[in-house]
C-alpha cells in the first residue's frame, strides 16, 4: 500500500500510520507511507517507529494552510513511491471563540486547515488515485453535523468537509475512487488532553456517551483502515460515527424522557 497521511505526527494520524502498517503486514503486504505534518521534531519520531516496524517512510513537513503546500507534499509523496493508493486528510486545527467576536485570521486559517487542504490535496492526489483505483479518507468531526459552542469556525470547516467527501464520491466513484469520512467524537486526543486528563471533566463527558467510554485515536484509526481495505469496496460517501453512540443520544438528554431501564435478563 502506497498512502500519504496527514496530520501524521500525533493523536488520530499518528494512531492511523501504526494500524496502517499492522494491517498491511497482517495481509502480507509492505506500506509505503508518506507522513505529513507541521511538528517536524514529532513526525521524525513517528517516521522512526515505523520504518523500525518495516515500513518505507517519506516525511512531509509543511502548513497545509499554505495553498501551494498540499499539491507539494503529494508530489513528494508520488516521487517516491510512483504513485498512491490511499490518501488520509487527517490533519486539522481549531479555533476558539464566538462567531460574533471571531477574527477573520482564525476563520480562514481554519477553514484552510481544515477543508480547503483536502481538497487541494484530492486533487493533486486524483490522477494516481484514478490509476489505482484508489481511496480517500477523510477526518471530519460530529461537530460538523453538530454545533457546539464557541466552535463555530471549527464546525463550519468540519461540516464543509463532509459534504466536500460526499461530493468528491459522487464525482469520482464513476473513476473507481471511493471517498469516504469518519467522525469521530470525544476522543482523547493531544489536543482535548486538558479536558480529558482531568477526572471530574472526563466522568462527565463519559456520563453523557452511551458506552460510557471517551474514545482514543486508535479506535478513529480503526474505522480509517477499515475504509482502506479491500473488504470496503462498495463503501462510497459514507460518514462513520465513532462517537460510542453520543450523537444518537440526543433525545434521551431531553426533560421528561423516561430514565434508561435495565437490559432484561
Amino acid at each position: 500500500m502506497r498512502a500519504l497521511v496527514t496530520g501524521a505526527a500525533r493523536g488520530i494520524g499518528r494512531a492511523t500510520c501504526l494500524r496502517l502498517l499492522a494491517d498491511a503486514q497482517s495481509a502480507g503486504t509492505s506500506l509505503r507511507i508518506a507522513a505529513v505534518d507541521l511538528l517536524g521534531d514529532e513526525l521524525e519520531g513517528v517516521a522512526g517507529q515505523l520504518r523500525a516496524q518495516g515500513a518505507e517512510v517519506v516525511t512531509v513537513m509543511g502548513d497545509l494552510a499554505d495553498p501551494a503546500f498540499p499539491a507539494r507534499a503529494v508530489e513528494k509523496a508520488i516521487a517516491a513511491f510512483g504513485g498512491l493508493d490511499v490518501l488520509v486528510s487527517n490533519a486539522g486545527i481549531s479555533r476558539h471563540g464566538a462567531l460574533a467576536s471571531l477574527s477573520l485570521e482564525d476563520w480562514d486559517v481554519a477553514l484552510a486547515v481544515d477543508c480547503r487542504a483536502t481538497w487541494l490535496l484530492a486533487k493533486a492526489a486524483y490522477p494516481s488515485l484514478k490509476e489505482a483505483k484508489g481511496r480517500i479518507v477523510v477526518v471530519s468531526s460530529i461537530t460538523g453535523s453538530y454545533p457546539q459552542p464557541w466552535t463555530g469556525a471549527y464546525a463550519v470547516a468540519k461540516a464543509g468537509l463532509t459534504m466536500l467527501a460526499r461530493q468528491l464520491s459522487l464525482e469520482w466513484g464513476p473513476d473507481g475512487i471511493a471517498v469516504n469520512i469518519v467522525s469521530p467524537g470525544p476522543t482523547h486526543t493531544a489536543i482535548t488532553d486538558r479536558i480529558f486528563s482531568n477526572p471530574e471533566a472526563r466522568a462527565v463527558r463519559e456520563a453523557l456517551i452511551p458506552n460510557r467510554r471517551v474514545g482514543m485515536p486508535e479506535d478513529v484509526a480503526a474505522a480509517i483502515a477499515f475504509f482502506c481495505r479491500p473488504e470496503a469496496i462498495q463503501c462510497n460517501g459514507s460518514n462513520l460515527m465513532v462517537d460510542g453512540g453520543f450523537s444518537n443520544s440526543v433525545m434521551e438528554r431531553l426533560p421528561y424522557v423516561p430514565a434508561r431501564k435495565p437490559a432484561a435478563p
